[in-house]
Order: structure tokens, then C-alpha cells, then sequence
């Protein structure tokens, strides 16, 4: 959503305190405590969890304390290197724990420590704020713009910062970046690795700046600096993303784009989707901005980039249903997502510094960031742009919407020490999405000066032009509930009774085998249709079906044809004359019941 400007340990620390297997120096015995407690969730082999105690605003150090989670993953590979890495997830507030297992395979030769952010999902307190999720779901179902409704933000927002009851002044990058640097101390590390993405590339630099001589080297997946006013230039970045998607000879899917956004700015599409909160039915009304807004968090998956072409070009057509897998996938992380931390972190390091344009799109979280932050009113944080002389890798997407390379790029460049890899075809977060942005980590944490060990211009994923997939939710909605696929699979139990049947006595019933063939081959050719998309990339399905299976219709359309033949046509028996020519029809008859059901099915529901 948005960022800011978006396990080996100890012999044993103290009662109650985590014991590992790195000896703690002299000079830690004096470094916050650490506890142990149960991973909050599955972790591999090896793995212990606990929380770094340290106070909530370090300039009132006797004041109260705050509890972030973290796990340290040991490696036991026979080369281990002795300086590890430790990942923070993006956000502000996104879950770091969870990712342990996928780090310890990317860096098997090295201990892993996942840290989460103080606030978040487990630490403790967990400035989870259910009020503004609610306040954001009711703007959603009106179908008016959000800047219209700030009112339900603000009384949201009020009833959030009541209940959590906490200084929300020590939830801020600074502080976040000092759990880094006391957590490596802490745990007895000479130095290590600092890896963060999006907005904790932010914290992760300013702790290498912090701890010099604790830093070996830094990785920054999809930079966010420190210069960057996230807010101010959203629009901007999306609509680039937007326009990169655009193909050569393509239709300029920047004026699609703009023009699907008018059109549902004039007349919202309704979407019935489940409430995140109650997971109960709930009707959301989608603006052009609210569609934009949904589709720029879309976009950071490598998966669906493939699909924005077609996607806006359905939609600026008319298409709404199209909206409804978006529709779905946005609700439930809002349930389980920390927006009491979030909005801390945005309202002192972020919002002030921002002029909140009025452009198109409004992308409806910078309204509800805003509208959330005047009522806190907390005040506002120093930002300096942190350096670091230690080598930094920085990656970026070619299709990133939220920290583009037009400003990673020469924030990278001007780093003492440090390189800049775009990678093809990604979006947000490249080491989640890319098997070669993962490599080239690897490699860099191996040797900071070696060169990528693949081709970062390789894109995964094959972008889809419009035109090339029939635009239908028939797929979508089958993929939920799969028993509306039940007149195809009729159709091909009945075309294969058919072949068989026709095959038996070809002469005596071709009918009846040509139909089989005819039906056949249209199923077989379907469904080797649908299943190179999804060999291919699955999440095609959501917005439609390759656009040959409207020829391949044809086919039914004969198989449909040869069982009438074989219904009006007088049967034949052995001899020249059949006693019971109702009995000989009637499977014939069943079959074109069948065969033209299925066709109803295709063309009215299906496609």
C-alpha cells in the first residue's frame, strides 16, 4: 500500500532470556533483553522466535517497553558463513516471521533472522486498528468519491488511537531502525547482512548508517529514499507502470486507462465481495480512482501484470465483472493488516512532507491516510536521507507502480558504494517475484562486486495483448465453484458414448461418429487450451479464456448438428426393418438434449 517517503545466538543471556549458540561478547551484557517465546507461526527446523524488549520512545528510556518479534533460523550447512542476514518486511506493518523458511533457502550458507516491526502483527502491543478498516470498507460502499466521506475516516481514526491507548511517538522509522541495530547486538553478531524491501529499505538504511561497524553489505529490494514524497508522486507512478505495459503497435493503453477511469468515476461498478471483518456478503461500489487504487496493489504481483493490458481494455469497455477477482483479493488482508502502526509511521514520516496533489487518479489511500493523520495530529519526524559506505545492492522492477526506477535509480547512484539492477517484467518486491532477482542477491551476499548470475531482462511472464483472451468471469467464478463446469463435463461423457458407439458401426451410424469426433475434438482442444494458460500463467483465468475456444465452438456446433441426423434419420437394426424405432431414437435424442444445453451454457453463460 503505501511506504514512507512505502536464525547460532547466545549460551544463554539471562533467566528467561532465548539461549542460542553464539557466544555473547562482554560489552552486550548491557544491550536490551531478549525472551524467548513460541514462533507465531510454522518456521523451519532450527528456528528459534522471541522478542527484543526495549522502551517505546528511547529519549524516555524508563518509560514503558515494547516487544518485537523476531526468529533466528541456524544454518547448517558445512561452509556457514559467520555473518547472517536479517530481513524486514515492507509495509509500514507487513509480517516478516512468515518468510523465514523462503529466506533460509535463498541463503542457505548464512543464519537468517526475520525481525517484524515494532506494532506489528506480533510484537507487542499490536497496534491492529480494525475502526479504520471499517471506516475504509464504508466509503467503498457508497458510491461516491472518498474525499467526499473523510467524516467516517476521522470518527474511525478517533476511536483507533482511543482504544490503542499507546505513545504512538515511538512508532516511527528511527525507532524501528534502533530495534535493528539492538537486536544485532543483542544476539552477540560481529555484523551482518541488512536485506529490506519497499518500505523498510527506508529503516534498513538508516540502521547501516546508525551501526557502521556492524554492517557487511546491504540489499535494498524496490528502493524507497528518503527524498521521495510517496504521496505526491503515486499517480505519476502508477500511470507509468501503466504506460509501460503499453506494446509496440498496441492501442495506448494510457488513454484506456484514463478513459476507464472517467467511466467509473461517472457510474460505479457494484461488486459483491466478502466483508474482511465478518466475511460476510458485502456490495462495495468501485470508483474509477477506487478501481486504480485497487489495481496499483495488483500490480505488484509478477503474476498480474501479465493481464493489465486486457484488463483495462476490458473494463474501459464496459466489463465490470472483471473487477471481481480484485475485488476479492483485496479484503482480506485488511482484516489482518497493522494500520495502527501503519498510519504512526505515515502521519510522522511521511504526510507531513507531502502537498496531496489533486490529480486523476485520486488514489482513495492517500484520502484516508490523510484524513487519518489530521486526526492524530502527531507530530512530525525529522527525515535525513541516511548513507552508508558499505557495498548496497539495489533492485527494482521495469513495471513497479509504488517506488519506480525514474527515483531508485539515482538514489542508488548516489550511494559511496552501490549498484542498481532493474529486473524485467517484475513489479514490486523483485525477490518474491524473480528467481534471477533472488540469484543476484545471493550472488551479491557471496561477493558484493560480482555480476548478476542470470539476465535480469528475462522477463518471467509473457505480457497478454487485448484481443488475445475473450473477455469473460466464467473461469473465475468456475475456479470457486466448480460444479458450474457440470455442462461441459456432460458433453464430454456424451461425445465419448458417441465415439465409441459410432466406432462400433461406422457405416450403420455415422451420424453418430462424426458427432463423437466432433465433440471430442472440441473438448480435447479446450481443455489442452486451458491448461497452457495455466502452464503458462494461471492468473489469465481470471480475466478470461484464450480467444480461439470461440472457433472451437464451431466443432460443438457440428457434433450438435450429427446428433439431430441421427435423431430424425431412420435407424437400422440388423435387418431391414427395426420393430421399436422410439427405443433406437431415444438415446439419440438424450444426446441432443446434451449437446444443445451445453451450447446455451457456452454462449450465454460462458463466454
Amino acid at each position: 500500500m503505501s511506504l514512507r517517503n512505502t536464525t547460532g545466538l547466545a549460551a544463554l543471556i539471562a533467566a528467561g532470556t532465548l539461549a542460542f549458540a553464539v557466544p555473547v561478547p562482554a560489552a552486550a551484557q548491557s544491550a536490551p533483553t531478549l525472551e524467548d517465546h513460541p514462533c507465531p507461526v510454522a518456521v523451519p527446523k532450527g528456528t528459534r522466535c522471541g522478542y527484543l524488549v526495549v522502551p517505546e520512545r528511547r529519549d524516555l528510556p524508563d518509560g514503558p517497553e515494547t516487544r518485537v518479534g523476531f526468529a533466528v533460523h541456524r544454518s547448517n550447512a558445512a561452509d556457514r558463513k559467520p555473518d547472517p542476514v536479517v530481513y524486514t518486511s515492507g509495509g509500514p506493518a507487513s509480517a516478516s516471521i512468515q518468510l523465514t523458511g523462503y529466506l533460509a533457502e535463498m541463503f542457505r550458507d548464512r543464519d537468517v533472522i526475520t525481525l517484524e516491526q515494532r506494532g506489528s502483527r506480533w510484537p507487542e502491543p499490536r497496534l491492529d486498528c480494525p475502526e479504520t478498516v471499517r471506516a475504509m470498507l464504508d466509503t467503498l460502499r457508497s458510491p461516491g468519491q472518498a474525499a467526499e466521506e473523510t467524516g467516517v475516516i476521522a470518527t474511525g481514526a478517533a476511536a483507533c488511537r482511543e482504544r490503542l491507548g499507546v505513545d504512538l511517538r515511538g512508532y516511527r522509522t528511527e525507532e524501528i531502525a534502533a530495534d535493528v541495530v539492538d537486536l544485532r547486538r543483542a544476539l552477540g553478531y560481529a555484523r551482518w547482512n541488512l536485506f529490506g524491501v519497499s518500505y523498510s529499505t527506508r529503516s534498513m538504511l538508516a540502521a547501516a548508517a546508525t551501526d557502521p561497524e556492524g554492517t557487511r553489505s546491504v540489499v535494498l529490494d524496490s528502493f524507497l529514499p528518503a527524498e521521495v514524497n510517496w504521496y505526491d508522486d503515486a499517480t505519476r507512478d502508477l500511470t507509468e507502470a501503466v504506460a509501460k505495459l503499453s506494446g509496440r503497435g498496441w492501442p495506448d493503453l494510457s488513454e484506456r486507462f484514463a478513459a476507464m477511469v472517467a467511466d467509473l468515476n461517472r457510474d460505479p461498478a457494484a461488486i459483491t465481495t466478502r466483508d474482511p471483518l465478518t466475511d460476510r456478503p458485502i456490495t462495495v461500489r468501485l470508483t474509477g480512482d477506487d478501481t486504480a487504487t485497487i489495481l496499483g496493489e495488483a500490480m505488484h504481483s509478477v503474476e498480474v501484470l501479465p493481464i493489465v493490458p486486457a484488463l483495462i481494455d476490458g473494463l474501459a469497455a464496459g466489463h465490470h465483472d472483471l473487477l471481481q477477482p480484485l475485488a476479492d483479493a483485496a479484503g482480506p488482508g485488511l482484516a489482518t493488516y497493522e494500520f495502527g502502526l501503519y498510519h504512526a509511521v505515515q502521519c510522522q514520516d511521511e504526510t507531513p512532507y507531502n502537498a496531496f496533489p489533486w490529480t486523476r487518479p485520486r488514489l482513495f489511500t492517500g484520502v484516508h491516510d490523510r484524513t487519518v493523520c489530521d486526526t492524530w495530529k502527531l507530530p512530525r519526524a525529522p527525515v535525513t536521507a541516511a548513507t552508508t559506505k558499505a557495498p548496497v545492492l539495489v533492485l527494482g522492477g521495469q513495471y513497479d507502480p509504488t517506488t519506480p526506477s525514474r527515483t531508485a535509480r539515482p538514489a542508488a547512484e548516489a550511494l559511496p558504494d552501490s549498484r542498481f539492477v532493474e529486473f524485467a517484467g517484475v513489479g514490486h518486491a523483485v525477490f518474491l517475484s524473480s528467481r534471477c532477482g533472488r540469484q543476484t542477491i545471493a550472488a551479491f551476499l557471496s561477493d558484493p562486486a560480482a555480476a548478476p548470475p542470470c539476465d535480469p531482462g528475462q522477463a518471467a511472464y509473457r505480457v497478454v495483448r487485448p484481443g488475445e483472451v475473450h473477455l469473460t468471469a466464467a473461469p473465475y467464478r468456475a475456479q470457486r465453484a466448480p460444479w458450474t463446469l457440470l455442462p461441459f463435463v456432460l458433453l464430454g461423457v456424451t461425445v465419448l458414448v458417441q465415439l465409441v458407439a459410432g466406432a462400433l458401426r461406422p457405416r450403420r451410424r455415422l451420424p453418430t461418429l462424426v458427432a463423437g469426433l466432433a465433440g471430442s475434438a472440441f473438448v480435447g482442444l479446450t481443455v489442452d487450451a486451458v491448461y497452457g494458460v495455466i502452464a503458462e500463467n494461471e492468473t489469465v483465468l481470471a480475466l478470461g479464456v484464450p480467444s480461439i475456444l470461440r472457433w472451437y465452438g464451431l466443432l460443438a456446433w457440428l457434433g450438435l448438428a450429427a446428433t439431430v441426423v441421427a435423431v430424425i434419420r431412420p435407424p437400422h437394426a440388423d435387418g431391414p426393418v427395426v420393430k421399436r424405432p422410439l427405443r433406437g431414437r431415444g438415446a439419440h435424442l438424450l444426446a441432443a438434449l446434451v449437446h444443445a444445453g451445453f451450447l446455451a451454457w457456452w454462449y450465454v453463460y460462458f463466454l
